[in-house]
């Protein structure tokens, strides 16, 4: 894993705005198997294109956008076996926490799906990653775009055991722990491709946060518990992968609400440095959060390890100013060692394939922005 040595290096978390173009096929083609050929062309010379202009851009550690997926999350359920859909059993999203009741007007205006609730994803058989064909094309069309782009280090996300069927419920596994470590099992199956691969394994996160606030209403222990299981099972899950070739992605939720209900980074920051990753991507620019820099005043950054701040951010359509971008950078960079920083944004810009968090034109000035800050800030610390 490349690191900040006589520079501020800048990468992203990793999902982009997708072009009408590929938006467009890619619905077509879910309904029609002869447009799939087309489609794959299509995705192929789309990924080139939006390699090739991070690199242009500027970003040093860069993806494919996660073009070749559906969503952040829930792709991975196309992925693996023991898993039923039923759109007429819905279950409640709790990942809102309080927030739901705080501010239910405002969410049944602008997110009625979360008031009417999710289609419940149920496990009704053993989990196995029963279809390689996605993952391992998704490895093959990033390398021929690295290798286009002259860049010799591009990383691919995979969800985390977590995150994966947040909507769901288990109805086949004896117990919670069970259910856990087979989800982890089958996980472990694209981590292990996608670091075999010679490519960086990032690993996402947002529901470790994200139930933070539902589960200590029960009890701070209940959180707990139940966070502590998952991290074992990703650790589990990451074995035999060196540390340096993993980043860790955990972030508040990318909705565009009030964040009241967020997890505050001192509860969780124990449980997020307890997983085996070599580099640790947190959101640090939303209003929010953005205080929480002083965290890393009390918390050592462990030896070796890197931060991956968020000093842009996916929750306001506002361009932050190069010259805010590299203050941030600054003072994470004075606290935990310039070395060990690498400027990244704090979520992504479209979780799912259809869904923009700002427009197009503006997650690529923000790019710009990032890479700037970069710029003044490694003139002010080398």
């Amino acid at each position: 894993m490349k690191r900040s040595q006589d520079r501020i290096l800048t990468t992203h978390v990793g999902s982009l705005v997708r072009p009408t173009e590929l938006r467009e096929i890619g619905a077509k083609s879910r309904n029609d198997p002869a447009v799939q050929q087309e489609y794959e062309r299509v995705l192929e010379r789309l990924i080139a294109d939006v390699v090739r202009r991070q690199v242009e851009a500027g970003i040093d550690i860069v993806n494919d956008g996660e073009f070749g997926k559906s969503s952040w999350s829930a792709y991975v359920l196309e992925r693996i076996s023991g898993f039923e859909i039923r759109p007429d059993q819905l279950r409640p999203l709790v990942w809102l926490g309080r927030d739901l009741e705080r501010f239910r007007d405002f969410i049944a205006k602008d997110m009625p799906r979360v008031l009417t609730g999710a289609p419940t994803e149920a496990c009704i058989g053993p989990i196995a990653y029963k279809d390689r064909t996605p993952i391992l094309r998704n490895i093959e069309i990033l390398q021929h775009a690295l290798g286009d782009a002259g860049q010799d280090e591009g990383f691919l996300t995979a969800v985390a055991p977590a995150s994966t069927a947040y909507d769901g419920v288990n109805e086949y596994y004896p117990t919670e722990e069970a259910y856990v470590y087979a989800l982890a099992e089958a996980l472990r199956e694209e981590y292990l491709a996608i670091f075999n691969a010679g490519l960086i394994v990032q690993v996402d996160d947002a529901v470790l946060a994200n139930m933070y606030d539902h589960l200590i209403q029960s009890s701070p222990e209940k959180y707990r518990q139940w966070a502590e299981l998952r991290v074992e099972a990703l650790n589990h899950a990451l074995t035999g992968i060196p540390e340096d070739r993993i980043r860790y992605h955990v972030c508040f939720g990318s909705w565009h609400v009030p964040h009241l209900a967020d997890a505050p980074l001192e509860a969780i920051i124990g449980l997020i440095l307890k997983v085996r990753a070599g580099a640790y991507s947190i959101e640090a620019a939303n209003p929010r959060h953005e205080h929480e820099w002083r965290v890393w005043e009390t918390v050592r950054l462990p030896e070796g390890k890197i931060l991956i701040p968020g000093v842009i951010t996916h929750h306001t359509v506002t361009v932050e100013h190069p010259r805010l971008v590299a203050d941030r950078i600054v003072r994470f960079a004075r606290l935990v060692g310039k070395e060990n920083v690498i400027a990244g944004t704090d979520c992504g810009f479209a979780q799912t394939e259809f869904l923009q968090r700002v427009p197009e034109p503006v997650m690529w000035e923000k790019f710009k922005s990032l890479v700037e800050g970069a710029r003044i800030a490694s003139r002010e610390l080398w």
